[in-house]
């Protein structure tokens, strides 16, 4: 009796294993998306969190999106990109130069008052590297959105009003063709990941940095600093590219069907949507420091052209730098700015 007992048990246990099959076979992939931002910052917040929930909702429940913020996977950012080589994590998001000399072509973007508007220079990006970069200097991994963030602004503790103030501060700068265009302005750079600046300011390692507003909230920067310079005009400063990345071979194994609802909500949809988002989110990072009281410098017309004047020979030495790679910089900079002006820049 016991025997049947337990045959009966196994059986039923059987035909609900054998029940619950198609229904696991069915379920979801799982994908670790890392990344180095705070939680509460705009690119998590409202980028890619958004961004995964419409992934997921087009796959129709088969797919789940896992966030690791802040590099809670472990590591540094400037890892990221090989993070998502190796397959350390799936998904990674990074500013491309984080790695310095990697990415060649990826870097007529940040030139000096190359960017117009944000949104434009994005899909420029976006369609170089889909026409380009995907089998080129992308072609360990799998590109899912490139984009820019807004106009690039100084943030000082004694503020820049004329050329000239640029001279002693030494100013953090995310990547280096921009590092280069801080020392030609008269700063000393300092290339360190975003998420070190409000260390750096505190000990005094940086006078300042050059960020976006959208992000400043998400370091505290207007508690940091008291001084804002902005850039009149049609051109940016500068900008910095951002990027989110696959696993090659992850991608590759996915369901034809999880794999278009990737498709589907990446490419030039992201690429527009993030730089969008990333734009408007300059405003409210901007309010945040009028409420500070801080002091907020808008450069004359007159003024941002000495300070293009005097950025030429960063865009000079790069692409010279491009011809020892065998690349046509002012080739580049034509298609880039080409590219910019198609998609309404």
């Amino acid at each position: 009796m016991k025997r049947r007992s337990l045959l009966k048990t196994a059986a039923a246990a059987a035909i609900a294993l054998g029940c619950s099959t198609p229904m696991v076979a069915a379920q979801e992939v799982t994908l670790r998306l890392h990344q180095f931002l705070p939680p509460p910052a705009t690119v998590p917040k409202h980028i890619l969190k958004p961004w995964a929930a419409q992934v997921e909702e087009a796959a129709g429940g088969k797919l789940k999106i896992e966030h690791y913020d802040a590099m809670a996977l472990g590591g540094k950012p400037p890892e990221l990109m090989d993070q998502a080589i190796d397959g350390v994590a799936d998904i990674t998001m990074t500013v491309v130069g984080y790695t310095p000399g990697r990415f060649p072509k990826t870097e007529v973007f940040e030139l000096p008052f190359m960017m117009t508007n944000p949104v434009a220079t994005s899909k420029a990006f976006q369609e170089l590297v889909e026409t380009d970069l995907q089998d080129g200097e992308y072609k360990d991994v799998k590109v899912l959105g490139a984009w820019v963030h807004g106009p690039g602004v100084i943030h000082t503790d004694r503020g820049v009003n004329k050329l000239e103030d640029m001279s002693g501060l030494k100013l953090r700068g995310p990547t280096r063709v921009i590092n280069d265009m801080l020392s030609e302005l008269g700063a000393t750079p300092v290339g360190m990941p975003l998420p070190a600046i409000p260390e750096a300011l505190s000990k005094g390692v940086v006078s300042g940095t050059v960020i976006p507003w959208e992000v400043t909230p998400a370091v505290k920067l207007s508690q940091l600093v008291t001084y804002h310079t902005e850039f009149t005009g049609d051109e940016a400063l500068y900008t910095a590219t951002i990027i989110l990345v696959m696993n090659k071979a992850k991608y590759e194994s996915l369901p034809d069907d999880i794999r278009a609802a990737i498709d589907a909500e990446s490419g030039q949809k992201l690429s527009e949507m993030a730089a969008q988002v990333m734009w408007d989110n300059d405003a409210p990072g901007r309010a945040i420091a009028e409420k500070a009281g801080n002091t907020i410098v808008q450069l004359s017309a007159e003024e941002v052209a000495r300070f293009k004047d005097a950025s030429k020979p960063v865009i000079e030495r790069w692409v010279t730098e491009m011809g020892s790679k065998d690349i046509d910089g002012n080739a580049l900079i034509e298609q880039a700015k080409a590219l910019i002006k198609k998609h309404g820049g």
